[in-house]
């Protein structure tokens, strides 16, 4: 099935949606994962980001999503010129990931303050993204909805607790996936939800005593 935003791709600026709108998109998530716009941050270009990437204003729409500019945002345009104005330290590399990883894929290192998080996500075409990393652990996160990401101690009884302070503040979650490295390690839970949740649910979430971080990760999409 095709959808009318396949055909005439979202409303953005630049030349492409796979290499400007997805690749903002995927700035504006990348960012959540450290509270706001990074201080400094490392974005190595996979496949065609790197080889025809600068032609096509990736480098932009990744630094402007960086700093909350949305794909529509004229500000895309002088993106760059905005960091170096601001003194934000933002370095891009091209690099080869793994044979499985899609040719628009970029792998984002992102600081702020003392939280560092690093994040591999690829843009889809037609201003889709689908974000695989999060931190070493594979996620799947496609921006569509608004995601709570964490992570905690594999202790049982730990999805329950949290599903109920989502439901408490009348937030469904859509879905939910957790992956761990080891049985009683650390454990990466991510939950798609209907509802923004508010800074009091992600303050609660991260007050439980077995929570190491979470996030929230903005919806991206139209």
């Amino acid at each position: 099935m095709v959808s009318l935003l396949d055909i005439i791709g979202p409303v953005m600026v630049g030349p492409s949606s796979s290499h400007t709108a997805g690749a903002c998109r995927l700035g504006l998530l990348a960012r959540c994962l450290v509270g706001g716009t990074p201080e400094r941050a490392l974005l190595e270009l996979h496949g065609s980001f790197a080889r025809t990437g600068e032609g096509h204003g990736t480098d932009k729409a990744l630094a402007g999503g960086l700093m909350g500019f949305r794909p529509d945002d004229e500000r895309l345009r002088e993106a760059l010129d905005i960091i170096e104005r601001e003194g934000l330290d933002y370095r891009f590399e091209k690099t080869t990931l793994d044979d499985e990883a899609h040719p628009n894929t970029v792998r984002i290192t992102v600081e702020r303050g003392d939280r560092k998080s690093v994040m591999v996500g690829s843009s889809l075409g037609a201003g889709r993204v689908l974000v695989t990393e999060i931190d070493g652990y594979p996620v799947h996160v496609t921006g569509n909805l608004h995601t709570i990401v964490l992570v905690a101690e594999d202790v049982k009884g730990s999805v329950a607790r949290i599903a109920t302070i989502l439901s408490d503040a009348n937030v469904n979650i859509a879905t939910l996936r957790l992956s761990r490295k080891s049985r009683g390690g650390d454990a990466f839970m991510v939950f798609e939800v209907d509802e923004q949740p508010g800074d009091a649910v992600r303050d609660a979430i991260r007050g439980l005593p077995w929570v190491k971080w979470a996030f929230r990760l903005d919806k991206v999409s139209a």
